[in-house]
């Protein structure tokens, strides 16, 4: 049975009674939390910061205490498993605060569902995503890029081939690709997350092309180059003082060391201006 119909996406005076509160607080730097986010979460009674789909520079979560008040870190475990949490929402105000927009990752969709199993309230404090302010910084037209992908670290023998067989597709269809490196070498998201650099990315990229090459058969996609010489856009630190945007190949990109958290965009043919946007970044070199 579902609940009472309360718990809704909303954006809801922070006035009101108990409840879950996701929040979201914008991309690395805790300027870009919204008026609205800071007051919610001021407001609740518990907070937790989510720590293993994005994370925040160290000097940004020791700030986050005085802007908000006293908070707990909360893993992969503590999220998909959200019984305490929830019980807690039931009498008191509980927030959970996410760097970015909250409502990007399954697991909090999923947070959305129990609570309304359970008529618990549920509120969505919407934060700048770092996706969305990637495809801006790029300067590529947003209505031309393909469904997005992350790059996983390899588990053993686990090599899954499907973000590069979606890249290439998106690339076929004439569509850009935003490409998300993966935080959790463990694959648990129990541990602290340690984000995957650029030369990790173009190496396991380039493992899962010689696998594809390996199962031969015909492909309805393919990119006419070498997987090395294809244009990139790397994306360091977005909304951090850090932040960094610097094209070139594949191969000049893997070189590229500094920097905490990336993103890439590799693109298909250029139209318009993207092609002078693309030349511009390389000035960043």
């Amino acid at each position: 049975m579902m609940g009472n119909g309360s718990a809704r996406f909303t954006m809801t005076a922070v006035s009101e009674g108990p409840g879950l509160w996701l929040i979201g607080l914008g991309p690395g730097d805790l300027k870009h939390m919204t008026a609205f986010a800071m007051e919610a979460a001021i407001s609740c009674d518990k907070r937790y910061l989510e720590g293993y789909t994005a994370i925040l520079p160290q000097h940004q979560e020791d700030a986050l205490k005085g802007l908000v008040g006293e908070w707990e870190r909360a893993m992969r475990d503590i999220i998909e498993n959200p019984e305490g949490i929830i019980e807690q929402a039931r009498n008191s105000r509980v927030a959970i605060m996410v760097v970015g927009d909250p409502m990007q990752a399954t697991t909090h969709i999923d947070l959305k569902i129990r609570c309304d199993l359970e008529g618990i309230p549920f509120h969505v404090v919407p934060g700048i995503s770092a996706t969305s302010l990637a495809v801006s910084l790029s300067g590529l037209q947003s209505y031309r890029f393909g469904r997005q992908v992350t790059i996983p670290f390899p588990y053993g023998d686990y090599l899954p081939t499907s973000p590069l067989e979606m890249i290439m597709r998106n690339y076929s269809n004439g569509l850009h690709t935003l490409v998300l490196l993966d935080l959790d070498p463990t694959g648990m998201g129990i541990d602290p997350p340690v984000p995957m650099l650029p030369s990790q990315a173009r190496d396991i990229l380039e493992a899962m092309f010689e696998r594809l090459e390996e199962r031969g058969g015909d492909r309805e996609w393919s990119i006419p180059f070498s997987l090395s010489e294809w244009n990139t856009i790397l994306l360091s630190d977005i909304g951090t003082i850090n932040q960094r945007v610097v094209s070139g190949s594949l191969s000049d990109i893997s070189k590229i060391s500094g920097g905490r958290i990336h993103c890439l965009i590799l693109p298909t043919l250029f139209s318009g201006m993207e092609l002078e946007a693309f030349e511009h970044h390389k000035a960043d070199m």
